[in-house]
């Protein structure tokens, strides 16, 4: 039975591999989230039923395994269930938290074991001391950061701009390094040494995610994530599991590249990711050129902006993180499906970091139903936009600012955005004219084919639905 395991964990293996290539793609991200799921079932199956250690002895304590695995299914069931999506990344932060805690753990309990087996003594060679160390690091960071950015998302926690804070964040990795240079070379070892690292990890933790202002949570949420795969990595290389390696091991590569694809979209690098604190507070309070925002606001009516969809031939929608929480995926939806009714083309355009998380507009519309082949790359829809007769922009800010194109002094300049600007007329709707996440001001608002549509997101576009039909 014992020869069975690794088989059973080669076909979890693929299914992971498979699962992840289904998720390049929304058309097939669903069932690619299924068949990896079906896959870790099977690895967690497998162990437990099929697992012996060297004296040929089963898994310990299978009771409360089940039990531990059943309140943890119901729990994750229930607030997936219930979650809204304007609500999604903040979940998805606090599940990643918990993957990095568990991580840290692992790391914990191996250095009992190993303290416990030499009564006190520290016998782990320098490679398990290293993988022990690189775990609970790394784990605590992602736990630590994966909350604060869960509470900032959520709104309760807001950026704090700290004297010193750079220095402050350097001195505790400085600690870090220091302590786990000395626990890996044996000059400080045991339980104690290793609790002492979780803290100054969870500190760091939170002091690397604290300052960083909410325009660049994609970015945080996607190296988080990569944390947390690195230290499951390392739990793989302690229990010598080969599922539980390459699972690890996929999850870090998968988010270390998409913080890379989030930074090239945002213009940042990474090391001012790590080291930076991005857009602080600070950095993103203003209107970038010292002086705000100057020109003349002009108002549509949605009787006006349905006339001139009508009548276009090509009109391409912008989702942001407005039609996210006024829940108007589906009303969105309804008017695309009566411009059509029309003969109008209708295409998304879809910035890499709109919304809250990677992929955030691209679910919320998929849960309304609209066709995949219509989601449209910012590289692929970028070139169109200046043979687009209207562009709708419904509750997106920050991604579709010309300043980043025109104004050197704007924390946003350099970062690739839509060039809805170009198209012949541009309708932007918004509640009101507050700035959106990296709080500056927006000047496509003032162009002179730029008309705004005030209002909530949800009974605007079911009023131009309505008078898209009646035309």
């Amino acid at each position: 039975m014992e020869s069975i395991l690794p088989l059973v964990y080669l076909v979890a293996s693929v299914t992971f591999i498979v699962g992840m290539k289904m998720l390049g793609s929304p058309a097939s991200a669903r069932r690619g989230n299924l068949v990896a799921a079906v896959g870790m079932g099977l690895a967690i199956l497998g162990t437990i039923t099929l697992y012996t250690n060297a004296n040929g002895e089963h898994l310990h304590n299978i009771p409360w395994i089940i039990g531990g695995l059943t309140v943890g299914t119901v729990i994750g069931w229930m607030m997936a269930l219930k979650v809204k999506m304007t609500s999604m990344p903040q979940m998805v932060s606090f599940f990643n938290g918990m993957g990095g805690a568990c991580a840290a753990l692992i790391s914990l309990i191996e250095e009992s074991h190993h303290s416990a087996q030499a009564h006190g003594a520290h016998t782990a060679d320098i490679g398990t001391s290293l993988t022990i160390m690189a775990g609970l690091v790394i784990g605590s960071v992602s736990f630590s950061g994966s909350i604060i950015a869960f509470g900032k998302l959520a709104e309760r926690i807001g950026d704090i701009d700290v004297k010193g804070q750079q220095l402050v964040n350097i001195l505790v990795l400085a600690g870090v390094v220091v302590l786990s240079t000395m626990y890996v070379m044996g000059t400080m070892t045991g339980m104690q040494t290793l609790v002492i690292l979780a803290v100054l990890s969870l500190a760091y933790g939170v002091l690397f995610v604290m300052p960083i202002g909410g325009a660049d949570m994609p970015v945080v949420i996607s190296l988080l994530n990569s944390f947390t795969g690195v230290a499951a990595a390392c739990g793989g290389f302690l229990y010598d599991n080969m599922v539980m390696l390459i699972g690890g091991i996929l999850v870090g590569s998968a988010g270390t590249i998409l913080t890379v694809v989030m930074c090239k979209s945002m213009n940042r690098s990474l090391t001012n990711v790590l080291f930076g604190g991005l857009m602080s507070k600070k950095a993103s309070a203003g209107t970038g050129g010292g002086i705000g925002v100057q020109g003349t606001i002009r108002e549509v009516t949605a009787s006006d902006a349905a006339v001139l969809m009508a009548y276009a031939k090509h009109v391409v929608i912008v989702p942001g993180y407005g039609l996210a929480v006024a829940q108007a995926q589906h009303a969105c939806h309804q008017l695309e499906h009566e411009l059509e009714s029309k003969g109008v083309t209708v295409k998304y355009a879809v910035h890499p970091v709109a919304g809250r998380m990677p992929g955030h507009m691209n679910v919320l519309l998929a849960e309304a139903d609209v066709s995949y082949d219509k989601l449209v790359e910012m590289e692929e829809i970028n070139p169109e936009f200046p043979t687009t007769d209207v562009v709708l922009v419904v509750g997106a800010n920050d991604v579709v600012n010309p300043a980043a194109k025109t104004d050197p002094t704007s924390p946003i300049y350099g970062m690739p955005i839509l060039d809805v600007d170009l198209a012949s007329y541009v309708i932007v709707m918004k509640r009101s004219m507050k700035a959106g996440y990296a709080g500056i001001d927006n000047e496509l608002f003032f162009r002179p084919n730029t008309s705004m549509l005030f209002g909530d997101a949800k009974a605007s576009l079911t009023a131009l639905a309505v008078q898209v039909k009646a035309l």
